[in-house]
């Protein structure tokens, strides 16, 4: 997916390619005026600590002498600058990490493709300092890609970076949206014309350049080359088939890509890490400001002892805490056999090409990152090449000539590599698995230097762009398919965009016809196989989620052009592949002139709030349209025009109709409920009592706020109707105002919940201010039912920022042992307990607020001496167990929480939630979310 439109501009001066993933920051560039051309390395000027040896070797480097030992001042300002930027890049900031890991941002390349965390909001460091400034993880990159671009309008003034040919690098197994977002951090840098490459083949296209003149002696048509490529942050495969043509010459195809995996360095450091905190703790753990240094400092010991000629044993250095003090720290001596056979045979074992990962969950919670259950990478291996055994089968092999999973030639790559001993590893685990017919040994071909291998392959690739060079011809390494519905009820899949398209190429679906509704959103699942390489456009085929991956759904809103026309059209489809290897797919009006551009639900895809739902609510099933017209009938002679009948029995009425009790309404019915009530949304103006039971019936139907395909449009659409729009002011309506906020804040953007909460923080803070300290006077009516309401709203607004609920669960504790809020007590207990719960109803781990936060709370709750049910829920939330140690509060007020619960006879799996950790009830949940949650829909 790196090969579009056919040629860079002629006009620009050099090709410039960058891996945006290396700590020197290699640039590479080609100054196409120079014959014959080459490709040379701008390494980007760096500062670097007075003794960073392994910087000033590798980059050029200024010299940083910080004014009393601070990162502050000019300290940071380079020669480009006219200020300090306030923060550092490469090897400074890497080093200066090791010390103070909250003010690190690492693996930037990893949190894009990070689908459990809004990628676009500002999180990073996930561990932070409190005085740190977080950036979202495209904010970061971009600063990233903004350093160099100062570096290089700084080295060749006349000839600025956002008026060249630039192609930035990227794992292969990067899905769509994280394309767009390298693509949009570069934006944000002022880089505009950007292509991307994928770095397996940017690694291949580096050693094509370096054997300019000999390479085709090197291959023959019919072998078959895998690229491995493991850096800090992600494993990546690929196979590339070598075949024939006229002449005696050859051509390069690359044929299969690999699943995305983060599994790379970062995940020896914290094996090691975890290991070594065995040691020190007796099976313990380590407090973690020393866990931090521990993980860092792991960096350099795997790097030494991995290394040629590593000394027998290292100390580790850590900040003062626990046992064995030398000068106010703790030190351990490590050694290489140690680190060897933790590392090389729990991440390179020895295993048979039949054996697969194993899927049990990742150790590494605390990390932030989403890695691989199984940490070996051999395993992986094994399940690449099998997978791919025939799809890479040249037409000339038979399988009786040797095992078709079997490579020919093997490429090594990525900063893992530079170890001989794990290089050795995996050439001993590849010969093992192919011993027939005879012995065999890959050919293993060599990159000078593995940290400028990708970068130099980016500009090589710039100027077969350019139509130079050898091209390695990309066809699409995977099979995308489009979800269907169909006359049985069934939900297949179409065969949208085969396997071996090149980008730039246009599939048009017009033997395929799909009727499509108008005037409201339509959604169409997607999915991507590395597997079913094989299926034929418009191939209909059973989805198989072992085979096929779900995408982030695309979604379109056909508009009517005049009033009366048809409520559907028949439409057909067409996609193109973009040259940043995304999916452009439109909708054709069959017959007219209608066309309509679908485009990725990125924000599902980037936010765990509205995260790509499994179906599971669509598969509670669906009320008979017979059951269905007498409720819409019952909703209209309430709320629609000329409706008589009164608002207050309404839902018993709909009980009746349908025969079950509210609570087991599926959440399909519901939202039809919901479409009828804001189709008929004047209905609420004749009274207090229609617009109570409106607001009422309206949030009943559209909780939590998301679980349905099209929730965030409905959320959408009822925040656009009733923001600022309350027709009768009084307290009654006021209050259901409130509760229906509450009801469906789980598919409320940021920004949307900060706006219902601002127009009450105020408020709140002069209520307290005259509660604590008897000053101002508050108008706000803390014991009455609106009041309760507005507190569990509060509470449940997860998205609010770290800061705003520190501040308001701090105020709610200190005015909770007030008599005149005693009627408020059980609303402010369950707030408190939402604000500071480990483990978040809907929102990402990012918003969840610090253990020490969440300790002090815990310790004020039980000083009070309260033993009622909101209480323990409270404490429950507050200390529920999550295995991640910034998350959880400390074993010593584990034990403290642990013992006040049973002391007043908690539920037992309240006990056991604090104890162990594990998943909430569907009690539990319900009590925890405010009310019972529509059938079949579970809190993450």
């Amino acid at each position: 997916m790196t090969v579009a439109q056919p040629n860079f501009s002629q006009q620009a001066r050099f090709v410039v390619g960058f891996d945006l993933g290396t700590t020197n920051s290699a640039v590479t560039y080609v100054d196409t005026e120079e014959e014959p051309w080459r490709i040379r390395t701008f390494l980007v000027p760096q500062l670097v600590a007075p003794g960073q040896v392994e910087a000033r070797e590798t980059v050029p480097s200024f010299h940083y002498q910080p004014a009393g030992g601070e990162m502050a001042g000019d300290a940071l300002r380079l020669p480009w600058s006219q200020q300090s930027p306030g923060y550092c890049v490469g090897f400074l900031a890497r080093d200066q990490g090791t010390a103070a890991p909250g003010r690190l941002i690492a693996s930037a390349k990893s949190w894009l493709c990070h689908t459990g965390v809004d990628r676009t909001a500002d999180l990073l460091p996930w561990h932070n300092a409190a005085d740190v400034e977080r950036l979202s993880p495209v904010e970061a990159s971009g600063r990233l890609i903004a350093h160099v671009r100062a570096a290089w309008d700084h080295r060749f003034p006349e000839h600025p970076l956002a008026e060249q040919d630039l192609v930035l690098t990227l794992p292969a197994s990067f899905d769509e949206v994280a394309r767009e977002l390298t693509v949009k951090a570069a934006a944000r840098a002022g880089l505009s014309r950007v292509v991307l490459i994928e770095e397996p083949q940017a690694a291949f296209y580096a050693w094509i350049d370096a054997h300019s003149e000999d390479w085709q002696q090197r291959v023959r048509p019919g072998q078959k080359i895998l690229v491995c490529d493991i850096g800090g942050g992600t494993s990546d495969f690929t196979l590339i088939r070598v075949r024939g043509e006229a002449g005696g010459k050859v051509r390069f195809h690359r044929v299969a890509v690999g699943d995305h995996l983060i599994l790379g360095g970062d995940n020896f450091d914290l094996a090691l890490a975890q290991h070594l905190e065995k040691r020190l703790t007796n099976d313990g753990r380590l407090e973690p400001r020393q866990w931090s240094v521990l993980v860092r400092s792991c960096r350099r010991v795997k790097e030494t002892l991995l290394g040629g000629g590593a000394p027998e044993r290292l100390t580790v250095h850590l900040p003062a805490a626990g046992s064995r003090l030398i000068g106010g720290g703790v030190q351990l001596e490590v050694t290489r056999d140690e680190v060897r056979e933790l590392l090389v045979e729990g991440f390179f074992p020895r295993v048979h090409l039949t054996d697969r990962p194993l899927r049990r969950r990742s150790g590494f919670q605390e990390f932030g990152l989403p890695f691989t259950p199984d940490p070996a990478v051999t395993r992986y291996l094994a399940a690449f090449l099998t997978a791919h055994r025939h799809v890479a089968l040249d037409e000339s092999e038979t399988i009786a000539d040797h095992d078709p999973a079997r490579p020919d030639i093997v490429l090594f790559n990525g900063g893992v590599f530079e170890s001989d001993l794990l290089r050795g590893r995996m050439i001993e685990v590849l010969e093992s698995w192919f011993p027939q017919p005879s012995a065999w040994n890959p050919i293993v071909l060599e990159n000078e230097r593995l940290d400028l291998a990708v970068a130099r392959g980016a500009a090589y690739y710039g100027m077969v762009r350019r139509g130079q060079g050898v091209r390695i011809a990309a066809g699409l390494a995977r099979t995308y398919y489009i979800g269907v519905e169909s006359e049985g009820g069934d939900s297949p899949a179409v065969c949208l965009v085969p396997a071996g398209v090149e980008a730039g190429h246009d599939i048009h679906l017009s033997e395929r016809q799909f009727t499509l509704r108008v005037s409201e959103p339509v959604e169409f699942p997607l999915y991507v196989s590395s597997t079913r390489l094989t299926d034929r456009p418009g191939e209909l085929v059973a989805v198989d989620r072992e085979q096929m991956t779900p995408l982030p759904p695309m979604r379109t809103v056909l508009r009517k052009r005049k009033k009366g026309e048809a409520e559907s059209v028949s439409v057909t489809l067409h996609a193109r592949l973009t040259e940043i290897g995304t999916l452009d797919l439109w909708c054709g009006e069959v017959g007219g002139r209608g066309q309509w551009r679908l485009q990725f639900d990125v924000r599902s895809a980037t936010e765990t709030d509205v995260a790509a739902h499994d179906a599971a609510a669509e598969r509670e099933g669906f009320i008979e349209e017979e059951t269905w017209q007498p409720c819409r009938r019952l909703i209209l002679g309430t709320f629609g025009p000329g409706g008589a009948d009164k608002p207050e029995g309404l839902v018993r009425r709909l009980s009746e109709a349908t025969g079950m009790n509210r609570k087991l309404w599926p959440t399909s019915f519901l939202r039809r409920i919901w479409e009828t009530l804001l189709e008929v949304e004047q209905g609420r103006r004749p009274s207090a009592v229609h617009e109570a039971r409106w607001l009422n019936l309206l949030g009943f139907s559209l909780r939590p706020g998301y679980g349905l395909a099209l929730d965030d449009w409905r959320v959408a659409e009822t925040w656009r109707a009733l923001q600022g729009n309350l027709i009768h002011p009084s307290v009654m309506c006021r209050t259901e105002w409130w509760i229906l906020w509450r009801r469906i804040a789980g598919g409320l953007a940021a920004g949307q919940q900060q706006a219902l909460a601002d127009p009450v923080l105020g408020p709140i803070r002069t209520l307290h201010r005259q509660l604590t300290a008897g000053k101002g006077r508050s108008d706000f009516a803390y014991g009455s039912h609106e009041a309760a309401e507005i507190w569990r709203a509060l509470g449940s607004l997860e998205l609010l920022s770290v800061g705003s609920k520190i501040e308001l669960g701090a105020m709610l504790l200190d005015i909770l042992p007030k008599k005149k809020l005693e009627a408020s007590r059980p609303a402010i207990l369950w707030a408190i307990g939402r604000l500071g719960a480990r483990q978040p109803v809907y929102g990402p781990l990012n918003t969840v607020v610090p253990a020490g936060t969440a300790g002090e709370w815990l310790r004020r709750l039980m000083d009070t001496g309260s033993d009622d049910s909101e209480a323990l829920l409270a404490v429950m939330q507050l200390a529920r167990r999550t295995d991640d140690r910034y998350r959880d509060i400390p074993d010593r007020l584990r034990d403290k929480v642990l013992g006040w619960l049973e002391i007043r006879d908690a539920p037992a799996h309240f006990v056991e939630l604090v104890r162990r950790g594990g998943q909430l009830d569907a009690e539990e949940q319900g009590l925890v979310f405010g009310e019972a949650l529509p059938k079949g829909l579970r809190i993450l």
